[in-house]
């Protein structure tokens, strides 16, 4: 519920909370759920109650170390550490110069992302800067929320509207999202979390989408109104899909060069995880275009994918759902792969 006055919390916040927290590089087995200090507020931000936090594969990439980075850009990590950007939740405490929010709104966000430190959403409280929070929509409860942010806004940033002109370092040329109406856009992961929403913009924009992934995900997507679905587990796509506008791979790595070849001559392929292609040169023979940007936090525009969130336009989908005290059992299902939509942990 929004409220009308900005004012301060009414009750005292705790000096303690629990958290999962990691003192060393590792599998799920080092993330702990413990006592930490709650955070204390700061200018130009809220502190939140968090009800809900949204996996993603940024979690276990710095779980892990940042192994899937070149070692000079693995960042400096202090442990502890909290995991995690996705929350929804409920602001409980707001600065005295933030305007805009009040005490009592709901609200979601992707904090702090990208950043040099860890964001600390799996936590019971996090504080965030209110330029990067917007009202929950309140046709979907605080699972949902939560499950959105970073996924919704991968896809939109890729796809609609970057939304900012942070230069992307692997490439030369600043991403631009191409026109969707009329196109044939190719979705890889599709039953994945920034797969299926990718799936839904591109239908909403008007575009044909052609869906791949496994078997699993077929009744879902032929939900989702997905034109032709690809099981890649009987059918190499690359092989039999041709005359492509667009391809989003969010799976990406150095794979993705292999769908080069379904792409007409000015078509365009946007990899979500673009480190490990290769194939620059027959992309230019080809005559088309390799672009990929890097998501970045934004109050404004989830406050504008909310409104499709709110009203049905967008869907989110949640693979499986974990208390916070189970955060490492949540993170051994992501490893186990083939997940349909994200998966989410719960604060009582």
């Amino acid at each position: 519920m929004k409220k009308t006055e900005n004012i301060s919390a009414t009750h005292d916040t705790p000096s303690v909370m629990k958290a999962i927290r990691q003192h060393e590089f590792g599998g799920p087995e080092v993330l702990r759920y413990e006592d930490a200090p709650v955070p204390e507020l700061i200018p130009g931000e809220v502190r939140i109650r968090v009800h809900a936090i949204g996996l993603n594969p940024p979690d276990w990439y710095l779980r892990d170390g940042y192994k899937m980075l070149p070692p000079e850009w693995q960042p400096q990590v202090p442990f502890p550490v909290i995991l995690g950007t996705d929350i929804s939740g409920v602001i409980e405490e707001v600065a005295d110069d933030v305007k805009g929010f009040a005490v009592g709104d709901e609200v979601y966000s992707m904090v702090r992302f990208p950043s040099f430190g860890p964001s600390k959403a799996y936590a019971e409280y996090v504080t965030a800067p209110a330029s990067e929070i917007a009202l929950k929509p309140e046709g979907i409860d605080h699972i949902h929320a939560a499950a959105a942010p970073m996924s919704l806004l991968t896809a939109w940033q890729f796809m609609i509207d970057q939304g900012h002109d942070v230069q992307n370092p692997l490439q030369p040329n600043r991403h631009e999202p191409v026109a969707l109406e009329g196109k044939r856009v190719l979705v890889n992961g599709a039953g994945g979390g920034v797969g299926h929403f990718a799936v839904q913009l591109a239908k909403w924009k008007g575009a044909y989408v052609i869906a791949v992934a496994s078997t699993k995900h077929e009744v879902f997507l032929r939900d989702l109104a997905v034109d032709e679905f690809i099981d890649y587990t009987k059918t190499v796509a690359e092989d039999t899909v041709h005359d492509i506008d667009l391809v989003i791979d969010s799976v990406g790595g150095p794979t993705t060069g292999r769908f080069l070849r379904t792409l007409k001559r000015g078509g365009a392929l946007f990899p979500i995880f673009p480190l490990g292609f290769s194939d620059s040169e027959e992309a230019e023979r080809l005559g088309v275009k390799v672009s990929a940007t890097q998501v970045r936090s934004s109050g404004a525009q989830l406050l504008e994918v909310g409104e499709l969130l709110n009203n049905g336009t967008v869907r989110v989908a949640v693979d499986s759902i974990y208390p916070l005290s189970d955060a490492g059992k949540a993170h051994e299902r992501a490893g186990k792969g083939n997940i349909q939509g994200k998966i989410v942990l719960t604060v009582a």
